[in-house]
């Protein structure tokens, strides 16, 4: 029995009149020097020392029972305690800090100012079809995380933040059954969870469905990858993805040592490098004041975002088929651009649109480029926060051509090419020492790049019976009001998502659907000499059919639509949260008088887990959830009638919720009532394991 698997802690209050301290009942296995380090973090608490004795007593293998005895007046912490043992271990000794890089700094900043929201957080998924071996597929990702420094990383707070590698970090695999909700709930939930980058462990994986022998009917496998963009990019996700089916293809363990370069590699390169060229270059390429006509980024005002009124956050998306997608892609090639190129001209021909101008006017927004350009030996196979996002701006001139404007792109991205290092802080820091006024970019398009695909290892995979789909980009909410992500899916097509905060406009799906036209309709009709006023004339007779309807779908030969969705959102959620009522249904009880198991919340566990949880319980007694903004006085009311009426009542929940439970239990207890057995248990728990253990709680309590 492992010393790092979940533990599950029984709080029993004993017999009346509850004074003295409960019996803890600690199932799983137990670590005794991490229950002496426990003890000892509530001791250190305590000006006096410890007012009590232990005693472990062992019944068998993973069951003790922790009894204690108060040796001065006073009420032993049970819920800190609970807390403290069912809290996942800590990570090994940390064996080295790296400088973050400035870009790290701004990503961090950026998610801290931003609590809750998911913010910086980026996904990728992808469906695993065939059998799936749990213990091979967990034991895989600790093998990369064994390896790579980056994922034993978290920032350490200090009057300058660092980046602390630890020797040992738990890979966290999630593994729920098809029955947790539809995938797209299940990733957003995860994604609203959100991850601390000062946790060691910068990526999470889950795993919905997944079975070890599969049928004709078995639904397919879905698989998640949620990192967080201060420690790692989208180009590091591709990476390890094609890290772990190495690894699970050697039967779970990867072969070799740690990854060279890693990320202290690269922050001493980064110390090596001088910057002078780089603020030459971006202060030099701000043209003077009255010029608009300028071939250099950086200098213009930015330009509005297209659309309407301010509306909540959301996402959109764009499909081209594989047809459209290749016929954009050699159009592009022919006048030695790219089909991100293709992209980010579109885009600037509708900023420029809506600037409502009819002259020659620069138009700004913000591109991403990889990191990996750099020359920097191994940059390429190096897992990181590397991809950068860099302003943009380029002059729009409705008598310049297609072709002209493609061209003005490319050469802005071939500039810049040389400063892939440079992050966007510095650059803003650079020009408003020259300009004396603010930076401010309103939109970000990113297209998705990555390693070379794992084609040998997919067909390996085959070989076993094992066919895994390319991998897809869920998107991240960023530091910018409206970004762009363009990927390609597995038939070849193009998706641009385009996801937006509460700052940016309704009417966007009209806006996205007029890209969609541009996308489509510039590699028929755009030539040499096709000029930026014809190209915007056919829009203005597409407005009328400018708002399409949602998931209307794609044929080759036809102009492309887009589909439109609306994730849940954060702050929305959280203002739910505030009139949520006190106390939750998430199950009746299947008779009267059956007694009731109420789930106490703690932060950072989604709201699916307890409703799984409540579809996995198999006794007779109601399930109700406490709501997530109560105190522990207004947890207690929201439970009187419970108490009141004399069914047996038993609480329970992940690690995080043991302090407010137990409050919970000495108010019930001062009220003449009888305090409930308190169940708590790890994160890495699954909902079917808890439930079977509340059950046998409730059986005992009733």
């Amino acid at each position: 029995m492992s010393p790092d698997g979940p533990i599950t802690v029984v709080v029993d209050p004993g017999e009346p009149p509850y004074e003295a301290p409960p019996f803890l009942e600690l199932r799983g296995p137990l670590d005794t020097r991490r229950l002496e380090s426990a003890l000892d973090r509530i001791a250190a608490g305590r000006t006096d020392g410890p007012a009590w004795q232990h005693r472990l007593r062992p019944h068998g293998p993973g069951l003790h029972t922790l009894i204690l005895t108060m040796s001065a007046p006073g009420e032993f912490p049970a819920g800190l305690l609970a807390d403290l043992l069912t809290d996942p271990p800590p990570a090994g000794r940390s064996v080295c800090a790296v400088p973050p890089s400035p870009l790290q700094h701004e990503l961090l900043a950026d998610a801290d100012a931003h609590p809750g929201t998911g913010r910086q957080v980026e996904q990728l998924g992808w469906v695993w079809h065939g059998p799936l071996d749990p213990e091979r597929f967990t034991a895989a990702w600790q093998s990369l995380f064994d390896r790579e420094s980056v994922l034993r990383s978290a920032f350490a707070d200090g009057p300058e933040p660092r980046i602390v590698v630890h020797d040992r970090v738990k890979a966290e695999v999630v593994r729920l059954p098809h029955s947790a909700g539809d995938w797209a709930a299940v990733a957003e939930y995860d994604r609203c969870r959100g991850l601390d980058p000062r946790r060691p462990g910068p990526l999470r994986v889950t795993v919905l469905g997944g079975d070890p022998v599969v049928s004709a009917t078995s639904l397919p496998t879905r698989v998640l990858l949620t990192y967080h963009h201060a420690l790692l990019d989208g180009w590091s996700a591709r990476l390890l993805l094609r890290e772990f089916y190495r690894a699970y293809l050697a039967g779970g363990c990867l072969p070799g040592g740690e990854r060279r370069p890693d990320m202290g590699d690269y922050a001493q390169w980064l110390a090596d490098q001088d910057t002078e060229p780089a603020r030459t270059f971006w202060t030099d390429a701000t043209p003077p004041p009255g010029v608009t006509h300028s071939p250099l980024p950086v200098a213009a005002a930015p330009a509005p975002v297209p659309g309407g009124i301010p509306s909540g956050a959301g996402r959109t998306r764009l499909r081209l088929t594989a047809v459209q997608t290749a016929r954009l892609g050699a159009w592009a090639a022919g006048w030695g651009s790219t089909e991100s190129g293709a992209l980010q001209a579109v885009w600037a021909l509708l900023l420029y649109r809506a600037a409502g101008t009819a002259d020659a006017e620069p138009v700004r927004f913000s591109v991403t480029v990889s990191g990996r350009g750099i020359l920097f030996d191994g940059v390429e196979r190096l897992p990181g926060a590397l991809r950068n996002p860099l302003p943009m701006s380029v002059v729009v001139d409705p008598r310049g051509s297609v072709p002209e404007l493609l061209g003005l792109l490319r050469d802005r991205a071939l500039d810049m090419a040389a400063y892939e290092w440079v992050s966007a802080g510095q650059i803003r820091t650079w020009t408003e020492d020259r300009d004396g006024t603010p930076d401010a970019v309103g939109s970000l398009v990113a297209f998705e790049g990555g390693p070379d695909g794992p084609d040998g290892l997919v067909r390996d995979l085959a070989a076993q019976g094992v066919r895994v789909e390319p991998p897809e980009t869920l998107g991240a909410r960023t530091a910018f009001p409206l970004t762009l992500v363009a990927h390609h899916d597995g038939d070849g097509g193009l998706i641009v998502t385009v996801s937006y905060d509460h700052t940016q406009p309704a009417g966007i799906g009209g806006v996205l659907a007029h890209a969609a036209f541009l996308l489509d309709e510039l590699p028929r009709m755009a030539g040499e000499s096709t000029t930026i006023s014809e190209v915007l004339a056919l829009l203005v007779d597409t407005d009328a059919d400018a708002d399409v309807d949602a998931d209307a779908s794609t044929e080759a030969g036809t102009p492309p639509t887009t589909s439109v969705d609306h994730p849940a959102d954060a702050d929305a959620d959280a203002d739910a949260d505030a009139d949520a009522p006190a106390l939750i249904t998430l199950r009746p009880a299947r008779n009267p008088g059956a007694g009731t198991v109420c789930l106490v919340p703690s932060h950072g566990t989604p709201r699916f887990s307890y409703e799984l949880l409540a579809r996995s319980y198999q006794g007779p007694e109601a399930l109700v959830l406490l709501g997530a903004a109560l105190d522990d006085g207004a947890g207690y009311d929201a439970l009187r009638p419970i108490v009141e009426a004399g069914g047996h009542l038993v609480l329970g929940g992940f690690s995080g919720c043991g302090v407010a439970a137990y409050r919970i239990t000495r108010l019930i207890a001062a009220s003449g009532g009888r305090p409930p057995l308190i169940v708590l248990t790890g994160t890495a728990t699954s909902a079917g394991d808890l439930a079977r253990l509340l059950e046998s709680a409730a059986e005992r309590a009733g």
